[in-house]
């Protein structure tokens, strides 16, 4: 899909590691197909994940009592956010596609890209009230979060030692990006990439290209607690 905008968000210590693999075939994928990648690695730009008062710049709203979602909204709406926070948001507004590239920690996202949706996904730019969910300020984008985990996927099934899979999504698809009014794209999971052959990490790698190859063809899936929970 030739002139598509692409912003992979990735969160991975190390280049060389499966995550940043999974990055590289991404951006290689989708570049031939003619879409413009951008990537935000986000520890090797060092990116802030705490959410503070350093984020408004100049005055706050209200001086006698902080709230970081009051100040940020109204900090957005003059201006006044910090420029790294800006910058994110800037490829966000962008992108039609937002790609999500981490190791599954604790059932979550590392520390280093919730801190990227808090400080980057504010009220007033990403959602506001009534505009949530399927009215979402960004309902014109999708996402799609890509990840690998330490256990095989037997144990992610329901019943079974990590319970289902897409119990975690819930809180990262549908709690963040859904509400968002972003579209959402099936999850793309690499179970224990550590734990298997080299032969049959080069198949997920090979896996995840092809999928690539066909992805704006994919219908969202349907964002609702019975996709989740059934």
């Amino acid at each position: 899909m030739a002139g598509k905008k692409v912003l992979i968000v990735y969160a991975h210590q190390e280049p060389k590691s499966f995550n940043g693999s999974l990055k590289d075939v991404a951006v290689e994928e989708l570049r031939k197909q003619g879409c413009s990648v951008t990537v935000s690695d986000l520890y090797a730009m060092q990116f802030e994940p705490r959410a503070t008062r350093n984020d408004i710049v100049g005055h706050v709203h209200n001086p006698e009592q902080f709230n970081y979602i009051v100040e940020t909204r109204e900090a957005y709406k003059r201006g006044g956010l910090s420029s790294d926070v800006v910058e994110e948001q800037k490829k966000v507004q962008e992108a039609d596609l937002l790609i999500f590239q981490f190791p599954l920690y604790w059932f979550s996202m590392p520390a280093i890209m919730k801190g990227w949706m808090d400080r980057v996904l504010v009220q007033g730019f990403a959602y506001g009230f009534p505009e949530f969910y399927d009215s979402g300020l960004l309902k014109n984008k999708l996402a799609l979060f890509s990840f690998t985990t330490g256990s095989p996927r037997e144990t992610y099934t329901k019943g079974n030692t990590n319970g289902d899979i897409r119990y975690l999504l819930w809180p990262l698809q549908h709690g963040t990006m859904h509400f968002c009014g972003v579209k959402v794209l099936a999850p793309h999971m690499c179970f224990a990439p550590e734990s298997v052959s080299e032969g049959q990490r080069k198949e997920m790698l090979t896996a995840w290209a092809q999928r690539l190859k066909t992805l704006w063809k994919e219908e969202p899936i349907n964002c609702s607690s019975e996709w989740y929970f059934k």
